[in-house]
């Protein structure tokens, strides 16, 4: 594992390590490459230490009787952020704290498949930032991120692509999809685009009017 990450310009985007289910390790080293901050969640730090991962921030409530301060020799220098506001959770509270340095976007792993109730919140929660910070939230099977209005991108043959609306998304349309989507409306817990897949190599493209979208870039 990479013990240190090399870009250090603000624009490009920040890694948010939760407490979730651990990705693979080279995923986790190729996001660190390009990272210019990294953040930790304190209730993930303790397994982050053994990965010889240099942390910039360590953020959270430090509830259960956490210690940051043991952190600082080792992770030195150490910027440690407490966050005690118990109306958001921590990965909130690290989107905030990007938001205030100005930093544009951000990867984040560790952030699914550990509990159903983390792992859907942290989806859903995407969406109140939209017009603030570029999200995107990886693990070994998937890459998710909100829509915009307009969403253009080159994919393979066969890509799987899911469409998965947080509450209800109307007027999508789509191009280069093998289940096209026409005027289309996709409500959560009702009707979504789960299970799609490119039709052919090249452009797709996906609109929609009004609501919430997440694009999922899914594989076995």
């Amino acid at each position: 594992m990479s013990s240190h990450h090399i870009v250090r310009d603000d624009q490009e985007p920040a890694l948010i390590i939760a407490n979730g289910s651990s990705c693979n390790p080279e995923l986790l080293g190729q996001l660190l490459e390009w990272s210019p901050v990294v953040i930790v969640l304190d209730s993930a730090m303790e397994r982050v230490m053994k990965l010889d991962i240099k942390v910039d921030v360590l953020l959270g409530d430090f509830d259960r009787d956490f210690d940051p301060s043991v952190y600082q020799i080792q992770q030195y220098p150490l910027e440690i952020v407490h966050t005690p506001d118990q109306n958001k959770t921590d990965l909130e509270k690290a989107f905030d704290y990007l938001i205030e340095r100005k930093i544009p976007a951000v990867n984040v792993v560790w952030a699914t498949g550990k509990r159903a109730d983390h792992t859907i919140t942290n989806l859903t929660n995407i969406v109140r930032y939209r017009e603030k910070l570029k999200i995107v939230i990886l693990d070994d099977h998937s890459k998710v991120f909100l829509l915009p209005k307009k969403f253009e991108k080159w994919y393979t043959a066969t890509t799987p692509i899911s469409l998965i609306p947080v509450g209800q998304v109307t007027g999508i349309r789509s191009e280069n999809l093998f289940y096209p989507l026409s005027n289309d409306t996709l409500t959560i817990g009702y009707q979504t685009g789960s299970s799609n897949h490119v039709a052919k190599d090249g452009l797709v493209v996906i609109e929609h009017l009004e609501g919430d979208l997440l694009l999922m870039e899914c594989n076995d």
